[in-house]
């Protein structure tokens, strides 16, 4: 395999691991199995498809070699966002990767088992799981941690036929030639699964085989979402109770206009648990003055800081591939509109779900008021740098809107722990107790964070917060803003705090004082 040929895999391993918060991958076959298996297995992970294995569920890599895969998978609609094949097969908008093929000629196992122990060279093998494997170990290389792969459909049992999603008119007749293949790389698995032992892959194969370990039910139940019966307390069952609270990944412009990074950042908040993410939206000529935009500044897209600002707003295009992307994966995006031009062109253009003002304009009223006279939607207004004062002036102002997410937060980034001030979320908590028995907007309590960490967004749940916005980025980048207090996505620094956030909603539970499920008399 070409070296070229080599980089482009390890890339493309690299881009798609990136994408994902979780560390699980599933190489999907096409046995009749597969059709047991439920879609949330697939749902935030890795989905490495063989062959046209993608009309079962979509896929992130489809890895084949053969002309009537091309002609199937062109049938029903490219359902993959990468391909690697040795064919001349083209997809124009998807990422295709050419690799050499390497046949399984008599009594060579053990030559491919030994390009797959040793690594030095990768290529599309006829016994495609071995090259789905590989992906799957560069994968785990570029993200330095274990990842779990189900190996689904994979029953190597040609008499079953494929599953009902994956039977197409393209598919070859099965020779006995065919027949004798598809049963002996059962046997190269067993190898494969040896070979893998104590690496950065722990894989599991599920089916009935006796080196399966996870029959389709149990993978089900891994997945399960739902909450099991609680135990009742003598004669009455106890019902969970947790308190709404919705949390916000905030991208800013950490996307620097280009949208394959905002794919990744949005898939990774998903992935991670987040319930919106938060982009901007500015007039950079206008918000800025001629003396800014021309002044020097360094970074990839020119050398001055109106290059660089420029590069960082999302045209049409771009909201419109954001829209679409989080309707798909189901997760909703607002955005911080900074000027009354953008407001206007936000207005204009998009059905945007939520605006948000955010503490960089809490002194420019002018445009402020316009919002408020203007718009009646639901808005979220962060309370950066501003004082009891201002909140009067906000409720007095913003009277026509649908529901108002009134945002604590320090505009320090960091914000230093003794500066946080959660005490603040419990008073907009008791405003909302007071506004909900008035004429005028909902008030919903919420916590923007600018310090390190999740022990203060926790505070601010308890304190009754029912938004938490986070910062996040996509790694490191020396010149990018907000980066040093963002939550890098590349890493599980973002799950840990929507896990803690959720863990948090757990610990405040009922209002209500009552006897629970859990409760009994010692003596």
């Amino acid at each position: 395999m070409t070296s070229n040929t080599t980089a482009a895999i390890s890339s493309l391993a690299s881009d798609t691991g990136s994408i994902y918060g979780t560390d699980t991958i599933v190489i999907l076959g096409k046995g009749p199995s597969a059709d047991s298996v439920s879609s949330r297995v697939f749902k935030d992970s890795v989905v490495i498809g063989i062959n046209d294995a993608e009309r079962i569920h979509p896929a992130d890599i489809t890895i084949f070699h053969e002309d009537w895969v091309a002609d199937s998978l062109q049938d029903d609609g490219l359902q993959s966002k990468a391909y690697i094949t040795s064919t001349e097969f083209h997809a124009p908008g998807h990422t295709v990767v050419r690799a050499p093929y390497k046949p399984l000629s008599n009594d060579e196992e053990d030559i491919m088992l030994s390009r797959f122990q040793n690594r030095d060279e990768t290529a599309i093998e006829e016994v495609m799981f071995l090259t789905a494997l590989e992906v799957a170990r560069t994968i785990a290389d570029t993200k330095g941690r274990t990842q779990t792969v189900y190996m689904v459909g994979f029953d190597f049992s040609p008499a079953s036929g494929n599953a009902r999603a994956a039977n197409t008119q393209y598919s070859p007749e099965l020779t006995s030639h065919r027949k004798a293949g598809v049963e002996l790389q059962q046997y190269i698995l067993r190898n494969a699964l040896y070979v893998l032992e104590d690496s950065n892959l722990d894989v599991h194969h599920v089916g009935s085989h006796e080196f399966s370990n996870l029959t389709t039910e149990a993978l089900n139940e891994k997945y399960r979402v739902e909450v099991s019966e609680p135990t009742p307390a003598e004669d009455q069952a106890e019902e969970l109770e947790v308190p709404a609270v919705e949390i916000t990944a905030e991208i800013t412009t950490n996307h620097f206009g280009d949208l394959d990074r905002l794919e990744q950042l949005v898939r990774s908040a998903h992935a991670a648990g987040a319930d919106w993410v938060k982009v901007q939206k500015r007039d950079v000529e206008h918000f800025y003055t001629a003396e800014q935009l021309a002044a020097p500044y360094k970074s990839p897209f020119g050398t001055t800081f109106g290059d660089y600002r420029h590069q960082l707003e999302l045209g049409k295009e771009g909201f419109t591939f954001l829209d679409e992307l989080t309707k798909d994966l189901g997760i909703k995006w607002f955005a911080s509109v900074l000027d009354q031009p953008s407001f206007e062109w936000m207005m204009e253009h998009l059905d945007i779900p939520l605006v948000k003002l955010p503490s960089t304009i809490s002194r420019k009223k002018d445009y402020l008021e316009y919002v408020a006279n203007n718009y009646t939607g639901s808005l979220v207004i962060s309370t950066g740098m501003t004082d009891q004062d201002y909140e009067q002036w906000l409720l007095e102002t913003f009277t026509k809107q649908d529901t108002l997410y009134l945002l604590h937060c320090n505009s320090a980034y960091p914000t230093p722990d003794e500066h946080t001030n959660i005490g603040v979320v419990r008073h907009y908590a008791q405003l909302a107790e007071e506004q909900a028995s008035k004429p005028g907007p909902r008030i919903v309590p919420g916590y923007s964070s600018h310090d390190f960490g999740w022990m203060a967004s926790a505070l601010a749940v308890a304190a009754g917060a029912g938004m938490v916005e986070k910062h996040v980025k996509l790694g490191n980048t020396e010149w990018a803003h907000f980066d040093a207090v963002a939550v890098d996505l590349t890493t599980d620094a973002f799950k840990e705090y929507v896990d803690n956030v959720r863990q948090a909603q757990i610990h405040v539970g009922s209002t209500e004082k009552k006897i629970t499920a859990s409760e009994h008399h010692k003596y």
